[in-house]
């Protein structure tokens, strides 16, 4: 056909160009990278930066992953076997071996009940896609994982955050949280061990927060990446071991108990029983195609990690971590004006700052930003999780970098803290 008999027929102008971005592009925004991205951030030229703030714990190169899972990928990449696509949810004897690894007392897997994503992020956002519309809102934990907002928000999901109780070990708010239900309430997300907070739930509260959960027939987006990773003297329950009652998606993955997150492998596993949601598998497993699955390679080597990581292994990383939360913990007790939250497990601290005891700034981004121009240690503001007054901390640092930070942080507090305002000597 002829270009001009073309143009005539088509209703688009011609004339200019006219490109526009997506609603969703329009509406993702990454509140950790927006907030960082504007901070003043000038580390003092005296003293070496120690970063506090970055959620991977490979980035010291003081926890490397365990013998057997550098082997297993190494050893998957030499078979020549795992090069090519594989089902979007994931080959059989990965989520086989994921089946075998997450199942539980009460909480029966096989197989078909899991499927293989691109991280644990990407399991979230397969499992918010798939129980929301457009409208539906969904229940966050505040303060928690900023991904949640970022990945409801660009689908047109209104989030509603319930409150977590600092002075009880950041336990849910359970009357806040029925507060915010309404006919529209799609889901909740529960984090449990907790990103930010490094809170552990007792088995009790559990039963208590999915308790409500089955009074209001509300499906649960359980974010458990950072399963069995609890210090010592904790237990981790798996919230599908808790409950039977209710339909609850388990994210979790590699990324944090491995120290491998940049290999790249999650999973969601589909924990319901009675089938209380028989659409709900139709629907990951579709969403699960728009991609063509996470790695190949590291499905390889999965059964491997999963069933031959020595238990030593996850002892010696949770013993560690949980040492440099005491060292910090202690040090902070030390520093006026700031109240620290002892973690249970995961890789942080919430510390609290009474700000009143600061005068010589307004919010605790100003704190944050300061502290790395005079001492050069940058821990991230918690308005990142919607929780300012705080700052977040990560405790895999090598220990002593992580004691010259805290006794960094404990210099400038005596440096700023304001004893008129609070009527006695530091």
């Amino acid at each position: 056909m002829d270009a001009k008999i073309l143009k005539k027929k088509c209703s688009r102008s011609t004339d200019s160009w006219n490109l526009e971005v997506s609603t969703i592009a329009k509406n993702t925004f990454n509140p950790i990278r927006a907030l960082v991205d504007q901070m003043k951030l000038t580390p003092n030229p005296e003293k070496s930066m120690i970063a506090l703030s970055i959620g991977d714990p490979t980035v010291f190169g003081n926890l490397k992953p365990a013998d057997n899972v550098v082997q297993a990928i190494v050893d998957s990449v030499k078979s020549e076997k795992w090069n090519g696509y594989l089902p979007s949810i994931g080959a059989e004897s990965a989520r086989d071996a994921v089946a075998q690894y997450a199942r539980r007392e009460n909480a029966p897997l096989t197989a078909k009940d899991v499927i293989l994503t691109s991280g644990a992020s990407g399991a979230l956002d397969i499992c918010i896609t798939a129980l929301a519309n457009p409208g539906d809102n969904i229940l966050v934990p505040k303060p928690g994982f900023s991904l949640y907002k970022t990945l409801a928000d660009s689908l047109g999901i209104q989030v509603r955050h319930y409150n977590l109780l600092p002075d009880k070990g950041w336990e849910v708010d359970t009357n806040h949280l029925i507060s915010l239900l309404d006919e529209r309430t799609a889901a909740i997300v529960l984090c449990n061990p907790s990103n930010p907070c490094g809170s552990v739930y007792s088995k009790k509260h559990l039963e208590t927060v999915l308790g409500v959960c089955e009074e209001f027939k509300l499906p649960v987006i359980a974010d458990e990446i950072y399963a069995d990773f609890t210090f010592p003297d904790q237990t981790f329950h798996s919230m599908a071991s808790v409950n039977q009652n209710i339909p609850i998606l388990s994210c979790g993955g590699l990324t944090k108990r491995w120290l491998i997150p940049g290999w790249r492998m999650g999973w969601i596993c589909i924990n319901d029983t009675q089938n209380k949601f028989p659409e709900l598998r139709k629907g990951l497993v579709a969403l699960s195609q728009r991609i063509l699955g996470p790695n190949s390679v590291t499905q390889g080597a999965l059964e491997c990690i999963l069933m031959n990581t020595p238990q030593e292994f996850y002892d010696s990383t949770c013993q560690t971590v949980a040492r440099h939360a005491k060292i910090l913990y202690d040090i902070f007790l030390e520093c006026p004006g700031l109240k620290p939250v002892m973690p249970q497990g995961a890789m942080y601290m919430m510390v609290g700052i009474n700000l009143s005891s600061f005068p010589d700034y307004k919010n605790e981004v100003e704190f944050t930003e300061n502290l790395v121009t005079e001492q050069s240690v940058f821990c991230l503001p918690a308005s990142c999780f919607q929780y300012p007054g705080y700052f977040r901390v990560v405790l895999t640092v090598p220990e002593n970098k992580l004691l010259e930070a805290g006794n960094r942080i404990r210099q400038f507090c005596y440096d700023h803290f304001s004893k008129e305002r609070n009527g006695k000597s530091s």
